[in-house]
């Protein structure tokens, strides 16, 4: 059995290796043939049904923190007498844990569907979004400083936030997007506010407002204004108020996080470069880069509150496909791929420097 300690490492060696790979591959290219046939999707569907194999059966451990957690209650609940409930708080992960527990299925195979649910909705994002080049863009997602984490300690939001972004890839089809968006909200209930910003942006998609939206949440965060993240505290039902309250004891780092607005800087950079410097047009990429800076600076406004991480990465989910989608989709100039693989490169160092460092 492999120690719960090296299953972060092997994840990143494998996953920075073949990206690596397929940077020195693109590298090569000058030119974008959108019109190509769609690459073959076998490479990327073996490549996350290892992933998620490989995680679904980790050792329970506190390791991966919450897995203890769910291991605890999944097992109270055994053989539980089991009736849908329309009032769960995350309505379709709640039935879903209640009903196998309930029907004495090992939890392995809970952890397991997870794991396919996770990985399978990422694969399928990037494979919308991108089928010419669906194994670089998966290879990118997995290499994110949240994918791992939220594959085997957040899972429930993890789950959800892969089936929002389904939703996302389907943007072009509002009312099956809309509905693949509730479904995330059932799984978990944080995917709320990234729906809401969605919703927002098809009604409204004007990059240049939602820059000065984000740059302004910045100056907010580095002020210290509590304002808004005390009326977000009052509006939210108390699980939504206990994270927005300020503790210091909840296990993780607060205050001005110089390094998450870095971090999540990544994508508002590339969309800046595309958008506003190369001029790509393309509503997609308008509403996918307009409710990733609505998300991450609603993230900002709440800076100082427990679980900051948390918040952040309901934004954070979107940033691969925000950072390499025009590079990946839109003709640029002869250097797209160059400029790709630099952005690329900054956030997996980032990912393998908070690995080791943070």
């Amino acid at each position: 059995m492999i120690s719960p300690l090296l299953y972060s490492q092997i994840y990143l060696y494998l996953v920075a290796i073949l990206t690596l790979i397929q940077m020195n591959k693109y590298a090569k290219y000058r030119t974008i043939n959108i019109s190509r046939p769609s690459e073959d999707i076998m490479p990327s569907f073996i490549l996350t049904a290892i992933i998620a194999l490989f995680i679904g059966f980790r050792p329970i451990s506190y390791i991966f923190v919450d897995m203890v957690n769910y291991n605890e209650y999944y097992y109270h609940a055994f053989s539980a007498n089991f009736s849908f409930d329309w009032n769960a708080e995350n309505f379709l992960f709640d039935n879903l844990f209640y009903f196998l527990s309930s029907n004495s299925i090992d939890i392995r195979f809970f952890f397991v569907i997870m794991a396919v649910i996770y990985f399978t909705g990422i694969l399928i994002a990037c494979r919308k979004f991108f089928p010419n080049d669906t194994f670089y863009a998966l290879l990118v997602y997995l290499g994110a400083f949240s994918t791992f984490s939220y594959g085997t300690n957040g899972i429930k939001a993890g789950a959800a936030a892969s089936v929002f972004l389904v939703a996302l890839a389907y943007n072009h089809k509002k009312v099956v997007s809309i509905l693949i968006a509730i479904l995330s909200i059932g799984m978990h209930h944080s995917m709320t506010l990234p729906v809401y910003a969605y919703i927002c942006v098809l009604l409204f998609n004007k990059p240049k407002y939602y820059l000065w939206g984000w740059l302004a949440s910045i100056m907010i965060a580095f002020l210290h204004i509590s304002f808004f993240q005390e009326l977000f505290a009052g509006l939210s039902d108390s699980r939504g108020s206990d994270y927005l309250t300020p503790t210091d004891d909840w296990g993780g780092k607060s205050g001005f996080r110089l390094d998450f607005i870095i971090y999540s800087s990544i994508a508002v950079f590339a969309g800046y470069y595309a958008i506003f410097i190369k001029k790509v047009d393309s509503k997609s990429y308008r509403i996918i880069y307009c409710t990733y800076l609505f998300t991450n600076a609603v993230w900002m406004l709440c800076m100082y509150a427990s679980f900051t991480n948390r918040i952040a990465y309901l934004s954070w989910v979107m940033l691969p496909i925000v950072t390499i989608y025009p590079f990946l989709t839109c003709k640029i100039d002869k250097s797209q791929y160059l400029t790709m693989n630099k952005f690329v490169g900054i956030y997996l160092a980032f990912t393998i420097f908070s690995e080791y460092y943070l």
